[in-house]
């Protein structure tokens, strides 16, 4: 079974994938860690992470184990992550891995911004989860206050709003939600009752 679940930044699709492989029994990706290990694999090697022989390499070794890497949280994963990223052979590379990934017996939860689009066309769910912006900015806010990092709340719904707009209007793999995904707005839910929405989708689909 593949579940893809996508959607904009800060709207729980992260937490809610997670819980529902674990209720289902199967494997979760972050589909964005793999950016940002590849990046930082490429930093950790002294490397250019603009340089598109090295980040190459680094995609092709990528490992599951390399994901849990507290440092891929950090600003420098970040920033090398967006350069591999802008190279076409390492997002190939990478398209290979999600797709072995996800047909790893039994299935998996996916979750990323293209997942249901392109990654996973055929999955047997497919989830859009999102959250109207303002809400999404205060989630965040707090999470970052919560981990004891400074926030300003007007600037992280700046931030937001800005990537909602360059994930949505990039030429390759914009992000937008399937023709067969159902859209799970979780603006007025709290996780739990995101979980049991999403949860019982699946098992509508599914039997």
């Amino acid at each position: 079974m593949i579940i893809a679940v996508d959607g904009p930044a800060a709207s729980g699709k992260g937490t809610l994938a997670r819980r529902m492989a674990a209720e289902l029994g199967l494997a979760y990706l972050d589909t964005g860690k793999i950016y940002r290990a590849v990046g930082y694999r490429v930093l950790a090697e002294d490397g250019d992470p603009a340089d598109p022989e090295a980040a190459l390499a680094a995609a092709r070794t990528l490992d599951v184990s390399q994901l849990s890497d507290p440092a891929l949280a950090g600003d420098d994963a970040a920033e090398a992550a967006s350069k591999v990223a802008a190279i076409p052979a390492v997002r190939d590379a990478l398209m290979a891995f999600q797709r072995d990934f996800a047909a790893s017996p039994p299935g998996a939860v996916l979750d990323g911004r293209d997942i249901g689009t392109v990654v996973c066309p055929d999955a047997d769910v497919k989830l859009f989860v999102t959250a109207d912006v303002e809400t999404r900015a205060e989630r965040r806010h707090k999470e970052l206050l919560d981990r004891g990092e400074p926030s300003i709340y007007a600037r992280v719904l700046q931030a937001l709003a800005d990537r909602d707009s360059r994930d949505r209007s990039r030429s390759t793999a914009p992000m937008k939600a399937a023709d067969d995904a159902i859209i799970v707005d979780t603006t007025t839910m709290d996780a739990d009752a995101a979980f049991n929405t999403a949860i019982n989708i699946v098992r509508s689909r599914t039997g």
